[in-house]
C-alpha cells in the first residue's frame, strides 16, 4: 500500500508521516531526505517531475518489499498525484501559503483525498491509524 502526505511546505506532512509511518510499521520516505541522498534541489517543472518519478518508484520498491509506504512530499498537482499513484491519499491542508510563492502558485488544492487535515492535533497520527485501519478492512489491503 502507498500511502501519500502532501500539502504545503510547513503544513506538518513530516511531522506527520514520521510517527504514523512508525505506528503501522510503515516505511517513511521524506522528500526532503531524499532529495539530500540524491543531491538534487531542482525545483522546475522538470525537477518536480523527477522528483515525483523518484518518490514513486521508491514507494513501489517498498511496496513490492511487503511493506506500507508513507511518502510525504508536496506532490502540488493533480498530474504529480496521478504520476505517484496513491493507495490513499491524505492532504495537510493546515496552512495556506508558504514561503515559497512559486510553490503557493502552482500548489493545486485536492479535490478528492481520502482524508483531509484542516487543523492539527497532537494526536493527529492516532486519529488516522483506526481510518487508515478501516480502508484496509474495506478495500482488503
Amino acid at each position: 500500500m502507498k500511502i501519500l502526505i502532501c500539502g504545503l511546505p510547513g503544513s506538518g506532512k513530516s511531522t506527520l508521516a514520521e510517527p504514523f509511518a512508525e505506528l503501522i510499521g510503515g516505511v517513511w520516505l521524506n522528500a526532503d531526505s531524499i532529495r539530500t541522498q540524491y543531491n538534487d534541489w531542482d525545483f522546475s517543472a522538470k525537477g518536480r517531475l523527477r522528483q515525483t518519478l523518484r518518490m514513486c518508484h521508491l514507494a513501489d520498491g517498498v511496496v513490492m518489499a511487503g511493506k506500507i509506504a508513507v511518502a510525504d512530499f508536496v506532490c502540488p498537482t493533480n498530474t504529480t498525484r496521478d504520476w505517484f499513484g496513491a493507495d490513499y491519499t491524505i492532504w495537510m491542508d493546515t496552512v495556506k501559503k508558504c514561503e515559497y510563492e512559486d510553490t503557493n502558485n502552482m500548489f493545486e488544492p485536492l479535490t478528492d483525498c481520502n482524508y483531509h487535515v484542516a487543523q492539527w492535533f497532537n494526536d493527529t497520527h492516532a486519529q488516522l491509524l483506526e481510518i487508515v485501519k478501516t480502508y484496509m478492512e474495506r478495500n482488503n489491503v
